[in-house]
């Protein structure tokens, strides 16, 4: 038999102003009070805009049991469906739902595989191509797949662990467009371009890293710390 649950509490009230006191949200077998008293809970302890997938309930309820109470805190109104399997507690703009960022869905999709920028995208923070990609892209370990975020296809990438060195950070950047422009795209001109928006900490590291690159990237780059590269 369905029962309903309240609302109404300020914890509730105070993340999502105007929502219902009260929502029928289960009623099927195999879901307890308990067990939904502890998602809502748990996700009343996460940010707004943050989003979230059943894994971090994991320890409360059984998968499908997670699954039903989600979708009924979607369709009362409480949390908000990004994609599949990841929702996300509301954060309103005087637009309405402000979207997530688009790396933190392509981060859990990979389920706790890292990701970084596509190459192409890497370019671009880097100013050295002014082009925006069609679609987002992210590289990563995990096996290859998209997935829709309303009419916004995202596609992750599986790449080698070879090419995710220094992930998260600027150097990573960097080896993400040298790798993307490969043996007969780089050349002074990129090098430069490089060290111009890496601190010096930071193209130290870039240096150290000349070990683990392949050899076209390694030799490039000696003749350009050298003053022998091509413009």
């Amino acid at each position: 038999m369905a029962k309903t649950i309240r609302f109404d509490s300020p914890g509730i009230s105070r993340w999502l102003p105007g929502c219902p006191k009260s929502a029928t949200i289960f009623g099927q077998s195999g879901v307890t009070m308990t067990q939904v008293e502890l998602i809502r809970q748990k996700i009343e302890t996460l940010p707004l805009g943050q989003p979230f997938g059943a894994a971090i309930f994991s320890q409360v309820a059984e998968r499908s049991s997670i699954d039903k109470t989600l979708a009924r805190l979607a369709k009362a109104g409480l949390i908000a469906k990004v994609t599949r399997g990841i929702y996300v507690r509301p954060k309103m703009s005087r637009f309405g739902i402000a979207p997530p960022e688009i790396s933190k869905l392509a981060a859990l999709k990979t389920r706790g595989q890292p990701i970084t920028v596509h190459g192409a995208e890497a370019l671009r923070q880097l100013g050295l191509s002014t082009q925006v990609p069609v679609k987002p892209v992210y590289c990563t370990t995990a096996r290859t797949k998209s997935f829709m975020v309303g009419k916004t296809e995202v596609r992750l990438q599986h790449v080698s662990p070879r090419k995710m060195a220094h992930v998260g950070t600027n150097v990573g950047t960097a080896l993400s467009a040298l790798w993307y422009l490969g043996k007969k795209g780089v050349n002074h001109t990129v090098f430069q371009t490089i060290k111009s928006k890496l601190s010096s900490e930071e193209y130290s590291t870039l240096k150290a890293a000349a070990a683990e690159m392949p050899g076209w990237m390694a030799r490039s780059f000696r003749e350009f710390e050298n003053g022998k590269s091509r413009a």
